[in-house]
């Protein structure tokens, strides 16, 4: 076995760079103080994700610097303030693994303390109470058919009321009174949500369409004054529709429910984010266009959208919206930035900095958005970041690997990757598509790779190196393929399945057995996995043919192979099993352990050492 701190680190130009970029901070997570006047955030800038809190200037002036709020060693998950800004929960991955606890500080860092999650539980933090300061916890199951349950915590006393139990419940939102419970349940893409009234124990549905999609976020405010309805339940959704949008329900007294309507749409993007002020006359959209953001304000009143301008970056992740409407804050990055706060004034629409940033060196790869037609003519888009000396530049078709993301219902997009730009400065192209079952691109092609449509994805991958090899854009002799989580199953199943197509492939934490895989990962993880991949029981058939481990005999290109410690998403035992069987045959195959991870690589020397290694093997097997 090696382990991170056994991979060997050389010292050329290409190193240096990757270090340079590995080490590049960033900033996201924001929440904002009642006011808006203050700031916390989770930022890697001491190299392992931790939490800050920082005065929000607008204008020209100096950046402060951010206070760090100690709450352990833990790698710092996500952090919101309460309602009173008098506490800040934190969500901590335990010990850099999956399951995370939940923590409560004050803004000065006193008081810390524990209040739900541990080694043997995973504790999923929600949101806080809007009128008072109690948060919401919810504890999955630890069983198989044991239920998951959502509790009101209070910070002060650590004392628990029963909030709500379900299958796979997540809490999403709270009425002011805390009477009205929104929550989240079911399984992947098949997910309904429904209002909850905690005085009459009745629930009614909000997406039009139930199981048939999934929402993120939804929430309750006030209607506008031209409506009848007291209350506006909002909520971002693709159940019913071609894509996701914005859909809006009145909700009244005495069980009354109105017609739920759609209130915004994109002719070309799907709503990614959606947050309100408190009094419901402001809303802000966040579109995904083709992997871009798009910004809009919606008056709820008027029904007018004003488009957002001036965008500092590509990609905007966790926008929040000050509780008066007036100000949000948000991350945004790009291809050669990470992520960095800023502020938008919803009145003057001015930008202004908020976290500063770390240097970075001129000449990263800006990515181009590439079309490619899978083999039953479904259209498929990537990013494709072109290495050093390239085809372009050359006229020479070069080595090129192939990127996959996980999800698989996650989205490949122009955001910023040491990777990436430390295999284009090697001189390694590399396209990143999405393939069917990534999300983005509307509900039809998110299900497209659902239990056994899963072969069209894999089929994909196969396209895409025919397009690199077609386009004059890589030797079809040297194009690789790697990707992480569900990215790294499909990789080892494009090495196992079409052998002759791949000349090396990287797997990061992947899947290689879906038996052991529903076996080994954490009971609300298998639930929840049901409707994606199949059922264990049902469809063990197909879940064993679509399994690279049943053809690992066929694996013949090098495979680099790298997994976290503590992963309980996808099990470590997962890598050791490809491992040990190429190895038992002499297979060329090369394992990277990283120490006291789970499934996301949060500390800064597990960075270092995934690109490093990931770098140093792409090169020799593809002889660049």
């Amino acid at each position: 076995m090696t382990t991170a701190a056994d991979t060997p680190i050389t010292d050329s130009p290409t190193t240096a760079l990757a270090d340079r970029l590995v080490e590049a901070w960033g900033s996201w997570g924001p929440t904002m103080t009642r006011n808006a006047r203050r700031v916390a955030f989770i930022s890697d800038r001491f190299g392992t994700p931790q939490v800050f809190v920082q005065e929000v200037v607008t204008g020209d002036g100096p950046l402060p610097d951010p206070t760090p709020i100690d709450v352990g060693d833990d790698p710092a998950v996500a952090v919101s303030w309460s309602a009173d800004s008098a506490w800040l929960a934190v969500s901590l991955a335990t010990d850099g693994g999956v399951r995370q606890q939940v923590w409560v500080v004050r803004p000065d860092g006193s008081d810390a303390q524990r209040i739900a999650g541990s080694r043997d539980q995973h504790a999923e933090l929600g949101p806080w109470s809007r009128s008072g300061h109690r948060v919401v916890v919810t504890l999955p199951s630890v069983e198989p058919e044991q239920p998951a349950r959502a509790y009101l915590v209070d910070p002060e006393t650590g004392a628990r009321d029963d909030l709500a139990v379900g299958e796979l419940i997540h809490i999403l939102d709270l009425s002011v009174e805390e009477r009205l419970v929104v929550l989240r349940d079911g399984q992947r893409g098949r997910e309904f949500v429904v209002v909850v009234d905690r005085l009459t124990d009745d629930d009614h549905p909000l997406l039009t369409d139930p199981w048939a999609g999934s929402a993120d976020t939804a929430f309750i405010r006030p209607a506008p004054e031209s409506e009848s309805s007291p209350l506006i339940a909002y909520l971002s959704t693709e159940a019913g529709l071609p894509r996701r949008q914005l859909v809006a329900m009145p909700i009244g007294p005495h069980r009354w429910r109105g017609t739920s309507t759609v209130l915004a749409s994109h002719p070309s993007g799907e709503l990614e984010f959606l947050d309100a002020d408190d009094a419901g006359r402001v809303l802000l959209l966040v579109w995904n266009v083709a992997g871009r953001s798009a910004l809009e304000l919606l008056d709820t009143a008027s029904g007018t959208r004003t488009p957002v301008e001036g965008l500092p970056g590509a990609v905007v992740t966790d926008p929040v919206l000050s509780r008066d409407g007036r100000s949000v804050i948000l991350a945004v990055e790009g291809p050669t930035a990470p992520r960095t706060l800023w502020r938008l004034d919803t009145v003057t629409h001015a930008w202004s900095r908020v976290t500063a940033g770390p240097e970075l060196p001129e000449g990263l790869v800006e990515p181009t958005l590439e079309r490619f037609v899978a083999a039953d003519g479904l259209e498929i888009t990537g990013w494709l970041y072109r290495g050093a000396g390239s085809a372009a530049a050359t006229n020479r078709p070069g080595p090129a690997l192939i990127h996959l993301h996980g999800g698989p219902e996650s989205q490949e997009r122009p955001a910023f990757s040491p990777q990436h730009q430390s295999l284009a400065a090697a001189g390694i192209t590399v396209f990143a598509p999405n393939i069917r079952g990534s999300s983005g691109f509307g509900g039809a092609f998110v299900h497209a790779d659902d239990r056994e449509k899963r072969w069209e994805a894999l089929g994909d991958v196969v396209s895409a190196a025919e397009y690199l090899a077609g386009e004059g854009l890589a030797d079809p002799a040297r194009i690789g393929v790697e990707g992480r989580s569900y990215g790294g199953y499909a990789t080892l199943a494009s090495l196992a399945f079409a052998p002759s197509v791949f000349a090396c492939g990287v797997d990061v934490c992947g899947m290689s057995d879906f038996a052991t895989f529903y076996r080994d990962t954490e009971p609300w993880i298998a639930a929840a996995a049901v409707t994606k991949y199949g059922d264990p029981d049902d469809d063990a058939e197909l879940l064993a043919d679509l399994s690279p481990m049943r053809a690992v005999d066929d694996i013949t290109a090098p495979l680099l192979v790298v997994h976290g410690e503590l992963d309980t998403n996808v099990p470590i035992g997962e890598a050791h099993q490809v491992v040990a069987a190429l190895r038992a045959r002499g297979a060329d195959v090369d394992y990277l352990e990283l120490a006291g991870e789970g499934h996301e690589y949060r500390r800064l020397d597990s960075r270092r050492a995934l690109v490093h290694a990931m770098v140093a093997f792409v090169t020799r097997a593809l002889a660049v």
